[in-house]
């Protein structure tokens, strides 16, 4: 037992044990503001990062973009979705149980909840190029590091799609001047977006 004790000690002195319980601790405090936000708010707030988004490069040129459905007043991307989904291919996720995969969008209609409650296309599985990447998250930071929901799904997603740009979205508040704690694990975006600035 004391042995036990001791390796649970050391662990917890590790730098992704204690990077862990920072991320939860931050974590918290960021859900709970985003989800008192108003359906205003959201819409207004996601508007604005829509209307950045489209006058980038990355997203100008893309054929297909990888989008997610919004949970808890995350930031709400399905109107880019249903302005461009004629022009280019949109990819929402689907999760197993240590796994996430990617299905093309083929309407509301199609979507169906999935492991945690979140619409997910009922299309067959995508296996080609991703050329754009909309990352939610709960945290940002200037440089550009991110703290999700805690699963690691998207990191360990993102690290199998080197080659497409990495675009975070947030809220103002979501974005901090400090850093986030981070470990090798952690995927670092090509750019954030927020409703007042473009960081990257």
């Amino acid at each position: 037992m004391l042995f036990e004790s001791q390796i649970k000690d050391f662990v917890a002195l590790l730098p992704w044990s204690r990077a862990k319980k920072e991320k939860s601790a931050l974590r918290g405090l960021a859900e709970q503001k985003r989800r008192v936000l108003t359906e205003e708010q959201v819409a207004a707030d996601s508007a604005r990062i829509i209307a950045q988004i489209e006058q980038m490069s990355a997203f100008i040129n893309a054929k297909t973009v990888m989008v997610y459905y919004p949970i808890h007043n995350e930031v709400d991307l399905r109107p880019l979705v249903n302005k461009y989904r004629e022009q280019k291919t949109f990819l929402f996720p689907v999760t197993h149980r240590h796994s996430m995969e990617v299905r093309p969008y083929d309407g509301e209609e199609m979507m169906m909840k999935g492991r945690f409650g979140v619409p997910e296309p009922q299309t067959d599985t995508y296996h080609g190029r991703i050329d754009l990447i909309l990352v939610p998250g709960v945290l940002f930071d200037y440089h550009r590091y991110r703290i999700g929901r805690g699963g690691g799904y998207y990191d360990r997603f993102l690290s199998q799609h080197k080659h497409a740009v990495k675009i975070g979205v947030g809220y103002a508040f979501q974005l901090k001047s400090h850093s986030l704690p981070h470990t090798w694990r952690d995927y670092r975006m090509d750019r954030i977006v927020t409703p007042n600035q473009t960081i990257g």
